[in-house]
């Protein structure tokens, strides 16, 4: 479904290019809409929190501790990621739903986005992470609180009062 609905934004955003309308199931407009409001809730909220001043290159130097692939407790790492030349990237076909995220350098990429980071900044005990991020339908800045734990993994909180948070292990570095 989710490829259907991928490929109508791109034939949509065509159309709009070209001046045309294009109608091809009534209501679709509508779910397209929902999919980005859900995306931007779940998908993108799996992004690391981001400082909201900052630069790029200030953020990549804080983030040493978020480098590699992480993955919330489910399946294995072999079934979500795939080691290629240059790096670790998503398994074809992308599970989108997959609370899954890769951080590279300054990038972050979940299933269903692709976030720059551009700033970290001290929280309390965590650290609140500026994403500038975009998915096959819209754009956002989110900010997100993460913090690394002791043995290796990582938490994400929903926010400052969230005092267990979402651990996610690493797969690799």
């Amino acid at each position: 479904m989710f490829k259907s609905l991928e490929s109508f934004a791109v034939r949509e955003d065509r159309g709009r290019r070209l001046g045309k309308r294009r109608t091809t199931m009534e209501g679709r407009r509508e779910i397209m809409m929902d999919l980005a409001g859900y995306l931007a809730r779940v998908g993108l909220g799996l992004c690391i929190a981001v400082l909201a001043t900052g630069t790029g290159a200030r953020a990549q130097g804080n983030l040493s501790a978020y480098q590699g692939s992480w993955l919330e407790r489910g399946p294995e790492c072999a079934e979500v990621f795939s080691d290629a030349g240059k790096g670790t990237s998503f398994k074809k076909p992308v599970d989108i739903f997959v609370p899954a995220m890769i951080v590279s350098g300054n990038r972050l990429k979940t299933p269903s986005a692709s976030c720059r980071i551009k700033s970290v900044r001290p929280a309390s005990d965590r650290q609140l992470l500026t994403l500038d991020c975009a998915n096959a339908v819209a754009g956002n800045e989110l900010r997100v609180l993460m913090a690394p734990q002791p043995d290796g993994s990582l938490k994400r909180f929903s926010n400052e009062q969230d005092t267990l948070g979402t651990r996610y292990e690493r797969c690799s570095r």
